[in-house]
């Protein structure tokens, strides 16, 4: 009589075991690789922090330091975010004296779109 032993039993585990991993590993991998900023959007976050974020939450869920600034992740819903580009471009004014004039160069409003638009 010819008996089956159980290391067959077992190499097949470890085989679904190494697949299992692999396959988390990567799904891992890419849903890091999805939240990693691009070099452009990380740049406009750069700029934002360094001239917004005094005055506006610059984040996916931190509050504005002013209440009256708006969050940026909801800039979208009052304009249309690529629309912005000529006021960054001609310096943004606002009626109020809080806010100062910025104005930004070509590469600096692409980056500050790209950087609005992942937070939509």
């Amino acid at each position: 009589m010819i008996t089956v032993s159980p290391p067959q039993a077992s190499c097949r585990t470890v085989a679904l075991t190494v697949v299992a991993l692999f396959l988390s590993g990567s799904v891992a991998t890419s849903a890091s690789a999805q939240t990693s900023p691009s070099p452009v959007v990380a740049r406009g976050l750069a700029i934002v922090q360094e001239n917004c974020s005094r005055c506006h939450a610059v984040g996916s869920a931190d509050a504005s330091p002013l209440a009256k600034a708006p969050p940026f992740r909801e800039l979208h819903k009052k304009y249309n975010v690529e629309g912005l580009a000529e006021a960054l471009a001609e310096g943004i004014v606002t009626g109020h004296g809080e806010m100062p004039a910025f104005a930004f160069d070509p590469p600096d409003i692409d980056a500050i779109i790209q950087y609005l638009k992942s937070l939509e």
